[in-house]
């Protein structure tokens, strides 16, 4: 009792110092079940980075397996849309971090809480952003299990504009049942009720990347809404419009037309059954590319968007969606 108590008081001593092994701790940006994010710095590369770090009181062995298995198969992925892991480490005072790349740009759930339904080019652009890195994590084994607005961020990075992250694999799922299959609670729903698909309601450990799909298309649905595929009162609700509900045609939803090549895309991708959804992420990608909104957002587009619009655009709001794991995937 008294180690541990002297273990989380230099734990905390390390913290208010605001160093962190190599690192140099700025504001605090974000906080959830498992831990907290800094913006920080390296001491000698300068470079500023996004450090998460398991919260000082919630240190347990089963803890710590969940947050290196994050960053773990994180760092395993290296697409240019998926956040990059940069270091993984542990303080002499037994702190556990990582630092990955900040993100200087904002979530989509912000993006069109501000500005509304965004143009149809724009949104296959995003998409198909999207879909590239789940084509790469899929490729590898891994299921991303809570595509969600708050976990995409857009970005202006190295002169290009509308750059696509996508966020928070702490609650991936590998294919191969053997890898770290204990770290989750069997039988449990993982992700965020108004993007979880059917089967991930009802049989949450078989979920394969068409479940991830099923996320994409609800979160196409919200970018071309601005409104979430499902709205209810409770999440048992919006969980059984999941698995029951026939979603209201795009068109209708928004009140004016969307194209009908884009609309049948995204209902696709929103179908019940895994079977009848695009059946891996590259066929998606193709699917959009065919639209005939396709490329209609062009790089001066972007361009002009954000020269008008970063004033408004909320920044650093990313790393509050970093940090959110299986601690609080089910109540969000």
């Amino acid at each position: 009792m008294i180690v541990s108590r002297l273990n989380r008081t230099a734990r905390k001593a390390a913290l208010e110092a605001k160093q962190l092994g190599q690192y140099e701790l700025e504001e605090k940006i974000g906080e959830g079940g498992m831990g907290v994010v800094y913006k920080a710095c390296h001491s000698m590369l300068r470079r500023p980075t996004a450090v998460k770090l398991l919260d000082i009181d919630k240190t347990t062995d089963a803890a710590i397996a969940r947050f290196e298995r994050e960053v773990r198969l994180t760092s395993q992925l290296n697409h240019p849309n998926t956040i990059a892991v940069y270091d993984y480490g542990r303080t002499p005072e037994g702190i556990f971090y990582y630092a990955m790349e900040y993100l200087d740009g904002f979530p989509l759930d912000a993006l069109v809480k501000k500005h509304g339904p965004l143009p149809e080019g724009r949104v296959i652009h995003i998409l198909e952003q999207l879909c590239g890195s789940l084509i790469e994590a899929h490729g590898v084994g891994l299921i991303h299990r809570d595509v969600k607005p708050a976990n995409i961020i857009i970005n202006a990075r190295g002169g290009m504009f509308d750059v696509v992250k996508l966020l928070d694999f702490g609650l991936v799922k590998a294919v191969d049942a053997h890898k770290g299959a204990s770290l989750t609670v069997a039988g449990s729903i993982t992700g965020t009720p108004l993007y979880v698909s059917p089967e991930g309601i009802e049989h949450p450990d078989d979920v394969d990347a068409r479940s991830d799909l099923y996320a994409v298309g609800a979160v196409g649905y919200f970018l071309l809404t601005g409104q979430p595929l499902f709205e209810g009162q409770s999440v048992v609700e919006i969980c059984m419009h999941q698995v029951q509900t026939a979603p209201v045609p795009l068109s209708e939803r928004l009140g004016s037309a969307i194209s009908a090549d884009l609309e049948n895309v995204i209902l696709k991708c929103l179908e019940k059954q895994p079977s009848e959804r695009p059946q891996n992420a590259m066929e998606l990608l193709m699917a959009l590319t065919a639209c005939r909104s396709a490329g209609c957002w062009t790089t001066e587009d972007a361009q002009r968007w954000w020269q008008d619009s970063p004033a408004e655009a909320p920044t650093s709001t990313h790393s509050r969606t970093v940090i959110m794991n299986q601690d609080d995937a089910t109540d969000s």
